[in-house]
């Protein structure tokens, strides 16, 4: 049992989650994360840790809304309990010197890229962060980038804030620097990580993507989570979750997240209460 220390929603849709968890929070690294389960019954849920505390031993995590199981964890309170909280798991993100870093982040990906641009700045990089949404109000945590950031930009479908477009803008953005950068990481929703990784190939920008499949165990026992990098299939939970971005099946990748669409609107119909999702909060797939 997890205890919650806190839970708020951030932005229409995503909310964040701290729970204690010292064992994690004294492991944990950049790019891993842990497996949940809201209720005794619940689907277990992975999640990318978007931050922690080893003296207070906590894990904060940020995670957008989508249906029955994620509308359970959002309804939790401080001082509920979460039955299950696995981890750490996965490999953390490789760091070291790359020079310039561009980490491009959507969606939840915004709060689990903020411990990568953490890091990989503390090793002297050069981080530009690029934040994308559908408009300036589903942005946060822009000031806790400022520190860890030489620079950051936005991207927003509205214009809102930033650039107005969408991930295809990221071409004008990075022929608009003094130089190209040296490598890029993207977190957030498939069609942001594809289209990212569609841009940096043709310019030979290497590029590693976050894959966030459908996931049972988390541990490489049940082959649910597997994908096919390189013509060779995967497990994102043992094997990444980091994976080439340029060398990812996205056609297979897409189509294996929408597989249980149909039972998931099912099961969404009759689960009591309805979460409270915002319409203008969605995200892609």
């Amino acid at each position: 049992m997890n205890k919650v220390i806190q839970r708020e929603m951030i932005v229409p849709n995503m909310h964040l989650l701290e729970v204690e968890a010292p064992e994690i929070a004294s492991k944990i690294r950049p790019g891993q994360f842990v497996i949940v389960r809201p209720a005794e019954d619940g689907e277990r849920i992975p999640l990318s840790v978007a931050d922690w505390d080893s003296e207070k031993g906590t894990v904060t995590i940020v995670f957008m809304e989508v249906g029955a199981s994620t509308g359970q964890l959002a309804a939790l309170k401080a001082g509920d309990v979460l039955p299950t909280c696995v981890g750490p798991l996965g490999n953390a993100t490789e760091t070291g010197k790359y020079g310039t870093v561009m980490l491009v982040a959507g969606c939840y990906g915004i709060g689990s890229m903020y411990p990568v641009a953490r890091e990989l700045k503390a090793l002297g990089n050069k981080i530009i962060t690029v934040v994308e949404a559908r408009s300036s109000y589903l942005l946060y945590w822009l000031t806790r980038y400022v520190p860890v950031s030489d620079k950051v930009f936005s991207i927003t479908r509205d214009g809102s804030q930033g650039l107005k477009g969408h991930v295809g803008r990221l071409a004008d953005l990075i022929h608009g620097l003094p130089n190209a950068p040296d490598r890029v990481i993207v977190n957030g929703c498939t069609y942001l990580m594809a289209h990212t990784s569609e841009v940096t190939a043709g310019m030979g920008i290497p590029t590693v993507v976050n894959l966030n499949p459908i996931m049972i165990d988390g541990t490489g026992m049940c082959g649910v989570c597997r994908v096919t990098v390189g013509g060779k299939v995967k497990f994102a939970c043992v094997d990444g979750p980091e994976f080439d971005g340029h060398a990812v099946d996205w056609k297979e990748f897409l189509a294996r997240r929408k597989q249980y669409v149909d039972e998931e609107t099912l099961f969404f119909r009759h689960s009591e209460p309805k979460p409270a999702i915002h319409k203008e909060g969605k995200c892609n797939a």
